[in-house]
Parts: C-alpha cells; structure tokens; sequence
C-alpha cells in the first residue's frame, strides 16, 4: 500500500508476536509509564494488527508501523519497514561418547 501525504500520522516500534492469519501480524509495544503518586514506572504492553502486504514479517522482527485508515475492523495500523529481522537460533544436541566409543 502506498502512503499518501503522512503528515501528523502517528510512528510506532514494536515486534510481532503473532503472524499467522493472511496480511495481517500482531505487534506487541512495550512502553514504561511512571505512576503519579508513587513515582515508580512500570512497564505496560499493548498490541496491535497491522497490514503486511507481502507476508514478510516473521514473529521476532522488531518493525516500525504507521497510523492508517481502517482496513477492517481492528486493523488501523501499516508495517512501514522491518528494522531488524529475527536471526533463527541454532540448536546443538550434545552427544557424549560411551567407553566403549559408541554412541
């Protein structure tokens, strides 16, 4: 989808926690908020759907999404740019030796 004329549209950096349904991911946003009495900020998540044309965004991607018209009914937000890909971890199994040099 092409951007027109964003101006004053609201810029948002979180990463997707959920992307199984067609041209749509979850983003989870992280910000910490301080509390008015107690002066102790706590740390509050919100998530949002947003519109990913091509299906390039996997869970773990940080992303950056952009204030949009509705799409549908919950969906108001538009992944802009993946900032940094998910690198998939490596997973090692540990084989120990017998005496006798099987395994």
């Amino acid at each position: 989808m092409e951007l027109k004329g964003n101006v004053n549209k609201k810029k948002i950096v979180g990463v997707v926690v959920k992307d199984k349904m067609k041209k749509t991911v979850v983003i989870e946003v992280e910000k910490f908020l301080k509390h008015p009495k107690y002066n102790k900020y706590l740390k509050t998540k919100k998530s949002y759907k947003a519109h990913d044309e091509e299906n390039v965004c996997k869970v773990g991607d940080r992303v950056l999404i952009v204030e949009t018209r509705p799409l549908s009914k919950e969906k108001r937000w538009l992944v802009k740019e993946i900032i940094k890909k998910e690198e998939p971890m490596l997973v090692q199994e540990k084989v120990e030796e017998n005496d006798t040099g099987e395994y």
